[in-house]
């Protein structure tokens, strides 16, 4: 069992080095999608009906399609109708932020009014313009209320980056299934592949938990 295991060891190794991959991609469409998912949450709350028709019409298309769907169009479909050539990193990140763009959206626009009308009224009242309110009054409370479901949202990600595995990102899972090909066998690396995701979770969990509680104080 010994000798098996240190046989093997150099297979497991080379999945667990895929987590740097995952995490590239994971980090980056997160950071991508609060970005897009924080102007759509603007555009939501507009008093402009374009604006909000568009904001509305983006989420309901990337929160009502598959995303190996919506990856395999961007990797796939874009170039070949384009013209272009798109690597397996950009497209991947492309994809994964434009999806949690439309959820981080929603998430927002909850914490968007979940702020006291109050202060939004005051603000008005003093004049003060729009953009400042959004950003100097309101988004900065909603951000810190949504804190959770934007950690949900990472974890999401962190575990829907194994797509990429499908249009050859070297990740965790990619590395996975390579090592189950040539070993022949897919116990032991698709296991390693799931521990190893697992403790990713539990690591972002655990920093998300101290983050909330020290904007409690």
């Amino acid at each position: 069992m010994y000798s098996d295991l240190v046989a093997f060891w150099p297979h497991l190794y080379y999945i667990i080095e895929g987590t740097g991959v995952t995490l590239q991609y994971s980090i980056a469409s997160v950071c991508f999608g609060l970005i897009i998912g924080t102007s759509l949450a603007i555009c939501k709350t507009a008093d402009s009906k374009l604006l909000r028709l568009f904001a509305i019409s983006y989420t309901s298309v990337f929160r009502g399609t598959p995303m190996l769907v919506q990856l395999t169009i961007i990797h796939y479909g874009l170039p070949s109708l384009l013209g272009i050539k798109i690597s397996i990193f950009v497209s991947g990140v492309v994809a994964f932020s434009l999806n949690s763009g439309a959820y981080v959206s929603e998430i927002i626009k909850a914490g968007i009014k979940g702020i006291d009308k109050g202060q939004i009224e005051a603000a008005k009242a003093l004049g003060i313009p729009p953009v400042l309110r959004m950003k100097d009054i309101i988004l900065p409370q909603a951000l810190r209320n949504i804190l959770p479901a934007l950690v949900n949202e990472l974890i999401n990600l962190i575990k829907e980056s194994a797509l990429i595995s499908v249009i050859g990102g070297m990740d965790i899972m990619k590395r996975a299934q390579t090592v189950s090909t040539e070993t022949y066998s897919y116990f032991t690396p698709m296991l390693t592949a799931a521990v190893t995701y697992y403790i990713m979770v539990m690591i972002v969990s655990s920093f998300a938990k101290i983050l909330e509680r020290r904007l409690a104080l």
